[in-house]
């Protein structure tokens, strides 16, 4: 059973971004994308944007933890933007696949948005979403704003789910990356299933994925295709002429069993590309011949590549001398990633295209090879240098690097980021372009809800006659901006005067009270450590002293008795105390109290206090170099006190340690050397690992500091008075486009996701006018749960082995299927019934019994006696009834015939004839005979017509192979 759940990008919902599905195969949950939306949007029409991310966001984290595999589609914000921070903070750990570029191009894109948004916001700290008035500065302190003329309003405060430069490397990191057309099968709780990418176009490595279960067939997720060939990269691979099922579609994506797509443009129709082209370089020429500039808006990653290769070729046709500013943190890293990935590229740029520009590289001579040679970047020398070179091309970092080489008064097109113009670069130099005459803001995509971009496209299409609007296939004309817009700047500037040195002194009072926190704890720490050793040392002397009870008991010897020479010896009087003296390790005491520093191996330090009372407490310390352990005899002691007096002192001689085999409580013999090391080598590892977070807390230590900085937040007034034209540059089907597809493709139920009310209702009106098309056709919003194949009832059943024995299997494709008819049995050991082999049933040719659970004994019923049988002829026999598994596909058919010396040629729709002579262009042995047509004339039907020759023989078995065969 399948369920499909959307998150966010459902159908007939005006928020067409960001996309992320929920698709549940039997027990295994699959996220389709995982998008994130724009986290700064306009505070305008009260479009209520935040409370929709909130409630995203909130579905993905409760189901993060569950899912059990993840597939990105392409490599934009809107499909892959909220992985890093789902993968660092809400535990979405499952294994995520794509293909290369797109992981390259969305780490990119997230590091970019990342980058950009932390440095005018405190994101982790939150945000306030009531709008500050005209003319007041607010701060932003620990990600609050903080009104400087007065007490500030309530708070509302917002989450903003941007993960941190580093957690984007590490999520990026852990995906597999895969090529077009290779299939995966996947182990683990997946086990079972298959997934394959496919080319989608629109972007660099977009992905069409397939995905096939044993259970659920084949399902395809195809969303923002592109079966138009651009300067970049090729049209979608879904689009392929050629026959088969469905002409023009690519044979293995033909006819699955379920196709989630999009319906974003169903009801637009898209102008001509030649049209589209051609409004925009005349746009760009004509300002700046005119000295003016243009401020072009584009993303960090995917589509922004369309764009330059067509102004590097227009740049270089025409000889243009103005130049082109890329404003990107990443734009670099970018080219750079794309030169590494030539394979993946189409269009007008491939590898064809290096071996040109070698060979005319190759022709210039003397200064001018040295000259191309110097304008290269310094990694032109990976492969793709020369294709993706753009000698046009300048990077700048922020706008005021831009301002420092060009002043505002120079003719030039400027690339900023982001293309929503809601943050960063874009947004800064809007500001401030906008209202000089004469500059041209051009906008090559609409832009999400919300933000400043759609705000201005909704400008300039109002602005458009009924027949030229964007989605009536013409191509409109720029307009002449008026009037004011209200927009708020963020950015984060250095702390300066008084707000510096406040910062400062709470800085000094932290350290100072950190400082007094790490002295609290070593004190306590020491203490601790003292009084371990205290009571080690009690544990020590109390050993030693019951272990002295022990050898006196064991001899019989009490205080008062005579040693062996029949001398009475003293034994000090109960209420004198030897006092403890505290041992360090790896030292000794001599008589004198004296530390000796003798290299034993181990030694015991005896002190006894004799006399206390009257020599006022003089101490005599002995002390023995070994440890003795056993039992001894008594001595005399020879050993004098400090007053003169003989003490008595027993002292140990001749050990005796027997040596025993050291073993675990298995009987298993220890090996020490090798424990010891084992323990060499851990501490090796952990003073390696020491070392490097040593050297790393160095280098950070190293690093320039950043200046203590605040967030401020502005409300500036543009007086708009640039030109605004919009230029769909977007890469996706349009309507006309959507509707031809669907139908090819043919799929047994389709899922539309992503679209507004108007399109959904569109494509679904298109598909039921079609007969041949299913009338399966879902539509969920978000949060609404769709199953498919909920009516299946199925039954746990156990086959006997006598069953398993006798069964016939046939292999189709990765599984053995087989016929089997039987009996159901129920034991009582057992709740499972078993199914057996009808040869088990008690069976009589004139009666039959049957046993019913209410009537103790079986009743016997009548049956008709046997019909008299005419003498001499056989007995009839029923013939076993047989099944035939599985679908034929032509392509696979021709394969295999050419594999077998038959040539066969598709002469139409669903007809393939084998064995044709002359007219086709075939030629073939003579003893094949007649040729035969294979015919395909509905579901699961094929005719086979033809002479009986050995071509109709041989045909017919290579058709029998491609199925499974089972017999009753």
């Amino acid at each position: 059973m399948l369920t499909f759940k959307p998150l966010s990008g459902a159908a007939k919902s005006d928020r067409l971004v960001p996309l992320a599905y929920l698709l549940q195969v039997d027990d295994v949950h699959i996220l389709l994308d995982c998008g994130s939306p724009d986290w700064c949007p306009e505070f305008d029409d009260g479009l209520n944007v935040s409370a929709h991310w909130e409630t995203y966001c909130q579905s993905l984290k409760e189901a993060a933890p569950t899912i059990d595999l993840v597939l990105l589609s392409h490599g934009d914000l809107a499909h892959s933007g909220l992985y890093p921070y789902a993968y660092a903070r809400w535990g979405l750990k499952a294994p995520a696949y794509s293909t290369l570029p797109v992981q390259a191009m969305a780490r990119i894109a997230a590091t970019e948005e990342s980058e950009s948004i932390r440095d005018e916001q405190d994101v982790d700290a939150g945000y306030q979403s009531d709008q500050p008035q005209d003319g007041e500065d607010k701060v932003e302190d620990s990600g609050e704003r903080v009104d400087e003329s007065g007490p500030s309003s309530a708070v509302q405060r917002k989450a903003k789910y941007v993960a941190t430069p580093s957690e984007v490397q590490e999520a990026f990191d852990s995906i597999n990356t895969l090529r077009y057309s290779q299939p995966t099968h996947l182990q683990g709780k997946c086990q079972g299933v298959t997934i394959t990418p496919f080319n989608a176009g629109h972007t660099l490595g977009g992905t069409i994925w397939k995905i096939r279960s044993p259970s659920a067939g084949t399902i395809m997720y195809a969303v923002n295709m592109n079966h138009m060939r651009e300067r970049h990269l090729d049209g979608t691979v879904l689009m392929r002429q050629g026959g088969g099922i469905a002409p023009g579609v690519f044979e293995p994506l033909a006819r699955p069993d379920l196709l989630i797509t999009d319906a974003a443009r169903a009801d637009v129709l898209s102008s001509r590309r030649k049209d589209r082209d051609a409004s925009l370089i005349d746009t760009i020429t004509a300002a700046l011949s005119s000295r003016s500039s243009l401020l072009l808006p584009c993303d960090a990653s995917t589509r922004v590549l369309e764009l330059l290769v067509l102004l590097d070729q227009h740049w270089s046709f025409a000889r243009l001398k103005y130049p082109i500013c890329l404003l990107s943190r990443s734009g670099r890293e970018m080219l750079t990633f794309v030169r590494s990935m030539m394979e993946w590229l189409g269009g007008t740029v491939s590898k064809e295209d290096v071996g040109e520009e070698v060979t005319s590289g190759g022709r210039d001579g003397g200064k001018r090879g040295k000259k191309r040679k110097k304008d290269n970047d310094e990694d032109d020398d990976v492969i793709g240098a020369f294709a993706l070179r753009f000698k046009h091309l300048e990077f700048f970092l922020n706008p005021q690097a831009l301002q420092q080489t060009y002043s505002s008064k120079d003719p030039k097109l400027i690339l900023a980021v982001p293309a929503s113009l809601s943050h960063g670069p874009s947004r800064s130099l809007f500001a401030d372009f906008a209202s000089i005459p004469d500059n041209v803001v051009l906008l090559t995509s609409r832009g999400e809800e919300g933000t400043l971009s759609r705000v201005l496209f909704d400008r300039w299409n109002n602005a458009q006659r009924a027949e030229d609007k964007w989605d009536k296939g013409k191509i409109g004309s720029n307009v002449m901006m008026d009037g004011s817009l209200s927009i708020e700047l963020r950015s984060k500037v250095a702390l300066q005067g008084t707000e510096l040195e406040i910062f400062l002194q709470r800085e000094r009072a932290a350290k100072e009270k950190q400082t007094a926190e790490q002295a609290a704890m070593a004190r306590n720490r020491q203490m601790l450590e003292a009084d371990e050793d205290d009571s080690d040392d009690s544990e020590s002397d109390s050993d030693s002293e019951d272990e002295a009870e022990d050898v006196e008991r064991a001899l019989g010897d009490d205080a008062g008795d005579d040693d062996a020479n029949g001398m009475q010896v003293d034994k000090p009087p109960p209420e004198v105390k030897a006092p403890r003296r505290r041992r360090q390790k790896g030292s000794s005491l001599d008589g004198d109290g004296q530390d000796t520093n003798k290299d034993w191996s181990r030694s015991l330090t005896l002190g006894m206090d004799l006399d206390a009372a009257d020599e006022g407490g003089t101490r005599q310390l002995l002390s023995f170099d070994i440890y003795l352990k056993g039992n001894v005899s008594k001595t005399t002691s020879f050993f004098k006190s400090a007053g003169g007096k003989e003490g008595a002192q027993r002292f140990r001689m001749f050990p005796y340690v027997e040596k025993r085999r050291k073993v675990d409580e298995y009987g298993e013999v220890l090996d020490v050397g090798m424990w010891v090391r084992r323990g060499k080598i851990l501490e090796e590892d952990s003073n390696e690992d020491a070392r490097e977070e040593k050297e790393k807390e160095e280098e950070a230590k190293r690093a320039p500091r950043e200046p203590p900085s605040k967030f401020v937040s502005r409300i500036v007034e543009v007086q708009l008075a640039c030109r605004l034209l919009f230029v769909d540059l977007e890469g996706l089907n349009d309507g006309r486009a959507t509707k031809t597809i669907i139908p090819q493709v043919n799929p047994r139920k389709m899922i539309i996701v992503h679209g507004s009310p108007s399109a959904t209702e569109a494509l679904i009106d298109s598909c039921s006018n079609i007969r041949a098309m299913t009338k399966d056709v879902f539509a969920p919003s978000v949060g609404e749960s769709v199953q498919i194949g909920q009516n299946t009832s199925s039954f746990s059943i156990s086959l006997s082995d006598d069953l398993l024995a006798s069964m016939k299997m046939s292999r189709f494709e990765d599984n053995e299927v087989g016929y089997v008819t039987g009996r159901i049995a129920i034991t009582a050991s057992s709740t499972v019934p078993i199914l057996q082999p009808l040869s088990n049933a008690p069976t009589s040719p004139s009666t039959t019994t049957s046993t019913s659970t209410s009537s103790p004994s079986p009743m016997p019923l009548r049956t008709l006696p046997d019909r008299p049988r005419p003498i001499g002829s056989l007995p009839t026999l029923r013939l076993p009834h047989s099944t035939m598994i599985g679908e034929l596909k032509l392509t696979a058919l021709k394969s295999r015939l050419a594999s077998i010396g038959i040539q066969s040629e598709l002469v139409g729709e669903g007809v393939l004839i084998c064995g044709t002579k002359g007219g086709g262009g075939l030629s073939l042995g003579e003893s094949l005979g007649e040729s035969v047509a294979v015919r395909k004339v509905g579901r699961g039907r094929v005719e086979l017509e033809g002479g009986v020759s050995d071509v109709y023989f041989r045909v017919r078995k290579e058709i029998y192979g491609l199925h499974a065969l089972v017999a009753a």
